[in-house]
């Protein structure tokens, strides 16, 4: 994303896990090929250009390939605002004299989008008059953008549901903001003490978002512990129990985790089931996982996973954000070493994983 930034014009400082941002040296409104590939986010720079500056260029945004993720909503979303999109030669080109206000249906045949709803939402701060959007996500990253918008001059209502409205305001203003903490590593960093049947503490741990998931880990016979607001201790309880879930919008249990549960679970006594309910494509870590031999049987939707004694050490291919996460859980327990290619991808959802990982006796090395 600062790389993006960089294409733009805009100037930055990025250190000590904070990040200062000067827009006010934008001079271009189109971002490369070459870095829109490698991540679907890139795609945000859509609302805010279009209605800060009536203008940008991109290219279809590359990332993880999980299945099928039109952008067909946020396109709808601003074309229902009055601006004027094309999509031609692998780019998406958007102009507007000024958005306008309007009323925005955004959920999609599989429920709300959590990227049209942020994208259509920075777009409509800055937009004439009142929009409504229906049908948006509620997930902890939404609310978050919102709180960061409305502290710099937005006007939106709604939070906590699945209708928003925002009465457009002329200019926001610079401010100083705090980051929630990321519910999915957390999640991942809880997985990674239960499959290797450790004990830890973790924090900066974000309880209130993950309550769900709580209780489906305990289910499974993972013991979390509350210290503080934030502050969490994790054990494996005897050899787990088996579980049966299905991946759902916020409040329930985030396909983001999907790829790092079916890994523990292929260590747990019996057998599980796991129902892919967001994206068609999000199993792909479960071939990887059976070379490290796990007994998984895929059936569209369905994955059906019967617990092994024991995952071997071997050579895989993360194909995906959190299919590498839950290949490297499955290797922090497997007998011998296993080697992941691609880890690229990993760096987009896990900050030095490695590092941290390390600091609770994992032995892990970034070789390349």
């Amino acid at each position: 994303m600062l790389e993006i930034f960089r294409a733009l014009g805009v100037f930055y400082k990025y250190e000590n896990n904070t990040l200062e941002i000067y827009p006010d040296t934008i001079k271009n409104f189109s971002a490369p090929y070459e870095i829109v590939r490698k991540m679907r986010a890139s795609y945000y720079i859509l609302g805010p250009l279009l209605a800060k500056y009536g203008r940008c260029k991109l290219s279809l945004p590359g990332g993880c390939v999980i299945g099928s993720r039109p952008i067909d909503l946020h396109i709808k979303g601003f074309n229902l605002m009055g601006a004027d999109i094309k999509i031609e030669h692998g780019f998406i080109e958007a102009h507007t004299r000024k958005l306008k206000g309007t009323e925005i249906y955004l959920e999609g045949p599989k429920g709300p989008s959590v990227g049209a709803t942020i994208n259509v939402l920075m777009a409509a701060v800055l937009a004439e008059g009142t929009t409504i959007i229906e049908g948006a996500a509620q997930e902890p990253e939404v609310e978050v953008i919102i709180d960061f918008l409305n502290t710099a001059g937005a006007k939106i209502k709604g939070k906590h549901s699945s209708k928003l409205i925002i009465d457009g305001v002329k200019t926001l203003k610079g401010i100083e903001f705090k980051n929630i903490y990321d519910r999915i590593e957390a999640g991942t960093m809880i997985l990674a003490f239960a499959i290797t049947n450790g004990k830890g503490k973790l924090t900066n741990v974000p309880l209130k978002d993950l309550r769900s998931v709580f209780e489906i880990f305990k289910n499974a016979g993972i013991k979390i512990n509350k210290i503080d607001e934030t502050t969490i201790t994790v054990e494996k309880e005897a050899k787990g129990n088996p579980v049966q879930i299905s991946t759902s919008p916020f409040p329930g249990f985030p396909t983001d985790l999907q790829a790092q549960f079916m890994a523990f679970l292929t260590l747990v006594p019996g057998t599980s089931v796991i129902i892919e309910r967001v994206f068609e494509n999000r199993f792909i870590q479960a071939m990887e996982l059976i070379r490290m031999g796990a007994n998984i049987v895929l059936n569209k939707d369905t994955a059906i996973i019967t617990g092994v004694n024991k995952l071997s050490g071997t050579q895989v291919m993360a194909s995906d954000l959190r299919a590498s996460a839950s290949l490297v859980l499955a290797a922090l327990a497997a007998e011998g070493k296993t080697i992941i290619h691609r880890i690229y991808h990993l760096d987009r959802g896990y900050e030095k994983i490695e590092n941290k990982l390390k600091k609770v006796g994992a032995w892990i090395e970034r070789v390349s």
